[in-house]
């Protein structure tokens, strides 16, 4: 008898731990679930009023008439959708690399009109008030497209363009004159 006493305890405190688990683990779920629920039920979104920047937009309109149909044109691409990292690098390397590219964007990419393969990018350089931070991003974009052997034209950013003057710089780096006719 008090084997089958001592058995019965030990079948007691096993199921009490068990069930005292198993009500832990679902109390744990249960306010996982509530809080991730509370945090992105008070988050809310609103569009943007435009794609661009008012110079951006200038600019935009301005190089379309440029390049004409010679070229498709696209605005704030991100710098990930263009170029990767080597795939030779190490993969802690990649990553960094990766890293470094992932929130940044081109102002505008020019790619062929029928392929759709990249032909240049264009950034805009303003004068604001990080010239440090933007230093630092210039150099960068400089050295990305420079090591993937992509065309980068640089403006200075300013409220009015001439065409004219976009077509010869577009020209002047392509190093054709195909954007004259």
């Amino acid at each position: 008898m008090d084997t089958l006493d001592l058995t019965l305890s030990r079948l007691d405190h096993s199921f009490g731990t068990i069930f005292i688990a198993i009500f832990l683990l679902l109390l744990f779920f249960t306010v996982l679930i509530k809080s991730f629920k509370t945090k992105h039920a008070n988050i809310s979104y609103r569009p943007l009023p435009s794609l661009f920047t008012p110079a951006e937009s200038s600019f935009y309109r301005v190089l379309k008439q440029a390049v004409s149909d010679k070229f498709e044109i696209f605005g704030a691409v991100r710098i990930a959708n263009v170029i990767e990292p080597d795939t030779n690098l190490p993969p802690k390397l990649r990553q960094a690399a990766f890293d470094q590219i992932i929130s940044k964007h081109f102002d505008y990419v020019i790619c062929d009109p029928d392929t759709l393969s990249i032909i240049a990018v264009i950034e805009l350089d303003d004068q604001n008030n990080n010239a440090d931070q933007n230093t630092n991003r210039d150099r960068l974009v400089n050295e990305i497209c420079q090591s993937a052997n992509i065309k980068l034209i640089r403006f200075d950013a300013k409220p009015t363009y001439q065409a004219q003057y976009v077509r010869k710089a577009i020209n002047d780096v392509l190093n054709t004159r195909s954007l004259m006719n």
